[in-house]
C-alpha cells in the first residue's frame, strides 16, 4: 500500500522516465534499420551527422576490451544495481525538489534504455555524432584529443547527461535554511511593548 501511494506520487517523473526509454528505443530501432552500414549521413554540416555505431564498453568505450564474460557482466550488474538506487532516490526524494526528481527521472530512462541494449543486443547503439569543423578548434581538440568527434552517443546518454546536470544544479544552489528559534531578548520584548 505504501509503496503504491509512493508511485502516485511520482507517477510524473515516472512516466519521463517511460518516455525516455520509449524514445529511446524507437530511435535505436530506426538507426538499426536505416542508418546501419551507412557511413554517417551529414545533418548539420561541420558539427553534426547521423553514424550508425555499436559501443561493447561502457561510458566513452571504458572496459570494451574486456574479455566476456567479465565485461556482460560488470557492464549489465553495475547498471542494474544503479538503477535500483535510482529508483529508490526518486521514490523517497523530498517532493519539493523538483531539479532532483527530473534529473532522477532522465537518468532512469537512459540507464534502463542501455541496459536493455546490452542485454537485447550485447552492445549499445550510438547513432549521435558532434564534431568540430576544420579549423582552430578541430585542430585544437585533434592536438588534445585526437580526434574532432565527441564519443557517439544516443537519447539515452542524452536523458543521463541531462539529468546529471539537473543533480549538480540541484546540489549546488542555495537551500534555503531554517533558522532555530532561539531565547526571546527581553530588551526587544519592552521595546515592542511600549510601542503599543
Amino acid at each position: 500500500m505504501k509503496l503504491a501511494a509512493m508511485l502516485s506520487r511520482r507517477r510524473l517523473y515516472l512516466l519521463l522516465a517511460a518516455g525516455v526509454l520509449l524514445l529511446d528505443q524507437v530511435t535505436k530501432i530506426l538507426a538499426h534499420a536505416f542508418l546501419r552500414g551507412r557511413g554517417a549521413t551529414e545533418i548539420v554540416p561541420g558539427f553534426f551527422n547521423l553514424t550508425y555505431s555499436r559501443n561493447p564498453g561502457g561510458l566513452f568505450g571504458y572496459l570494451g576490451d574486456l574479455a566476456d564474460p567479465w565485461r556482460s557482466v560488470v557492464l549489465t550488474l553495475v547498471p542494474l544495481v544503479a538503477i535500483g538506487m535510482i529508483l529508490g532516490f526518486l521514490l523517497r526524494g523530498d517532493e519539493n525538489d523538483r531539479p532532483t526528481l527530473l534529473g532522477l527521472g532522465l537518468i532512469l530512462g537512459g540507464a534502463v534504455g542501455n541496459l536493455i541494449d546490452r542485454l537485447v543486443r550485447g552492445e549499445v547503439v550510438d547513432f549521435l555524432d558532434v564534431y568540430a569543423a576544420p579549423g582552430r578548434v578541430a585542430d585544437w581538440l585533434i592536438a588534445r584529443f585526437d580526434t574532432a568527434h565527441w564519443p557517439t552517443f544516443n537519447v539515452a546518454d542524452s536523458a543521463i547527461v541531462v539529468g546529471a546536470g539537473l543533480l549538480i544544479v540541484s546540489i549546488l544552489r542555495p537551500h534555503p535554511t531554517t533558522r532555530a528559534a532561539g531565547p526571546v531578548d527581553p530588551s526587544a520584548a519592552a521595546g515592542s511593548r511600549d510601542a503599543v
